[in-house]
C-alpha cells in the first residue's frame, strides 16, 4: 500500500527539524520578547507588519549561513577568516562578545524576575541558579544532548499565540495593520524598528546556525573537514524545510508579543516598560492570570534556550578565529577556552544584574546595536557565500543572494533613518 503524500510529508519534516528551528526559537529570547513587549505598548499594533517582513529575510539569511556551514564544513568566523583580514573578524566578535553579555544578564535577570513572580522567591537566588544550571548543562552535556533538550523547550513559545487568543483582539484592526505597512515618523519610532530588525535578524543566530551545521555533520560522524566539505541537494533542501519552519515560528511568536502587549498594555495607557516583570504584572489585572501566567512561564523557558545558544556562539566565533580547539561535541579538558570564555560570559552576566543595570533598556539598547552591526556583517557573508571556490562550487543562489543583499540595505536604511528623522 502506497504512503500517503501527508504522511511523507510529516516524515520529511520531522527529519529535517535541527538547527533552523533551534535558531528560530531561540530568537525569541528574553531580549526579544523585552523589545516587542516595548513597540507593543508604546506603538500597539502599527508595527505588526514587520513580521511578514522579517520572516521571508530572516529565512533568506539563516539559509545562507546554514548553507556555508553545511557546504564549507567551517562555521561563519572560520569562514569570514579566510577573505577578510583578522583584525576585522576579530572587530566583528568583539562587538559580538559585549552584546551577546549583556544579552545574557538581560536574559537571567528577565528570567529570574519571571520565576520570582511564579514562586515568590527572591529573583537573585534565581539569576545564580539559572546560571549555574545553563553553564553545567553546557559544559556537561555533548551537542547531541543539548540539541535534543533545546528543541523541546521550543514548545514554550507557543505560550505567547494562546496568551494572545485569551486576551482577545479587534480583528480587523489586527489584520488592517499587518497587511498595510506603516513607516515610523519620529526618531523613536524608528529607533524601535531598528531594535526589532537587530533582534530577530540578529548577528549571534548567524555565527550560531553555521557552527551548529558542523556540529550535525560531526555528530554524523563527518570527524575531519575533508568529509564535512560539500553537501547533497538533499541535505540543503532539508536544511531549507528547517530554517523556515524556525523562521516562521520565530516571526509568528514576534507577532503576537506584539499583538498581546498592544491590546493590553498598549490600548490602556501603559507605555513605559522598565523590565519584563512589569510586563507581565501589568498584563494580569487586563488580560487575567491565567495570560499573565503563560507569558511569565515563557520568557522562563526561552530563557533556557537562547543562553546557551548566546554564549556559544561567541564562542565559536572565537574559537574559529583564533584557532582554539572548540566544539559542544568535546569535553572540557579538550576545548578549555572555548568552555572558559561560555562560562565568563555567563558570570559576567550575572555580575551585571548585581550591578542594578536595568535589563529592558539594556536589551532595547543592545537591539539597536546588532541592528547596526548586521547589514555589515551582511555584506561580509554576501562576499563569502559569493565565493566559488570557497564554498566548493555551491555557492548561494541568485534569489538567496538578492534576499540577503535586500536586509542589508533594509537595515542600512533603518539605521540612517534613525539618525536623520
Amino acid at each position: 500500500m502506497a504512503k500517503k503524500p501527508a504522511s511523507r510529508w510529516t516524515r520529511r519534516l520531522l527529519k529535517a527539524i535541527g538547527p533552523g528551528v533551534i535558531t528560530g526559537a531561540a530568537d525569541d529570547d528574553p531580549s526579544g520578547i523585552a523589545t516587542y513587549s516595548v513597540a507593543g505598548a508604546q506603538l500597539g499594533t502599527s508595527l505588526l507588519w514587520t513580521a511578514l517582513l522579517t520572516w521571508p529575510l530572516m529565512a533568506a539569511v539563516q539559509m545562507m549561513c546554514a548553507r556555508i556551514g553545511k557546504v564549507t564544513g567551517k562555521g561563519l568566523a572560520g569562514n569570514l577568516t579566510q577573505r577578510f583580514p583578522r583584525w576585522l573578524v576579530m572587530a566583528f566578535v568583539s562587538a559580538l562578545l559585549v552584546a551577546n553579555t549583556i544579552n545574557i544578564a538581560a536574559d537571567l535577570a528577565g528570567m529570574a524576575d519571571a520565576a520570582q513572580m511564579l514562586s515568590g522567591v527572591s529573583s537573585r537566588w534565581f539569576v545564580v541558579g539559572f546560571a549555574m544550571l545553563i553553564s553545567w548543562a553546557t559544559v556537561r552535556l555533548r551537542y547531541q544532548q543539548i540539541a535534543s533538550v533545546l528543541k523541546w523547550l521550543v514548545l514554550v513559545l507557543f505560550a505567547y499565540p494562546v496568551t494572545a487568543f485569551v486576551v482577545g483582539a479587534n480583528w480587523g484592526q489586527v489584520l488592517r495593520d499587518t497587511l498595510i505597512p506603516s513607516l515610523p515618523r519620529t526618531r523613536a519610532g524608528w529607533s524601535m524598528l531598528v531594535a526589532i530588525l537587530g533582534t530577530t535578524i540578529s548577528p549571534y543566530l548567524f555565527f550560531w546556525q553555521a557552527s551548529e551545521e558542523v556540529e550535525e555533520e560531526k555528530a554524523a560522524g563527518q570527524t575531519t573537514l575533508a568529509e564535512r566539505r560539500g553537501a547533497t541537494e538533499e541535505e540543503l533542501g532539508l536544511r531549507k524545510i528547517d530554517v523556515g519552519v524556525g523562521a516562521f515560528f520565530s516571526n509568528m511568536v514576534m507577532f503576537f508579543i506584539i499583538l498581546t502587549t498592544a491590546i493590553t498594555l498598549h490600548r490602556h495607557g501603559i507605555t513605559q516598560i522598565e523590565t519584563t516583570r512589569q510586563a507581565a504584572e501589568a498584563l494580569r489585572p487586563l488580560a487575567g492570570r491565567f495570560a499573565a501566567t503563560l507569558f511569565t512561564v515563557g520568557i522562563v523557558g526561552v530563557g533556557f534556550l537562547a543562553i546557551p545558544t548566546l554564549a556559544g556562539s561567541t564562542s565559536y566565533a572565537f574559537a574559529e578565529t583564533l584557532g582554539w580547539r572548540q566544539g559542544l561535541d568535546k569535553g572540557l579538558k579538550q576545548a578549555r577556552a572555548f568552555y572558559a570564555l561560555i562560562l565568563c560570559s555567563t558570570a559576567v552576566g550575572v555580575l551585571l544584574d548585581f550591578a542594578g543595570i536595568n535589563p529592558v533598556k539594556a536589551l532595547y539598547w543592545t537591539a539597536v546595536i546588532n541592528g547596526l552591526l548586521a547589514p555589515f556583517l551582511l555584506i561580509a557573508i554576501l562576499v563569502v557565500t559569493a565565493d566559488k571556490k570557497l564554498m566548493q562550487g555551491q555557492p548561494s543562489s541568485r534569489l538567496g543572494w538578492m534576499m540577503v543583499a535586500v536586509t542589508a540595505v533594509a537595515m542600512f536604511a533603518a539605521g540612517v533613518a534613525m539618525f536623520v528623522v
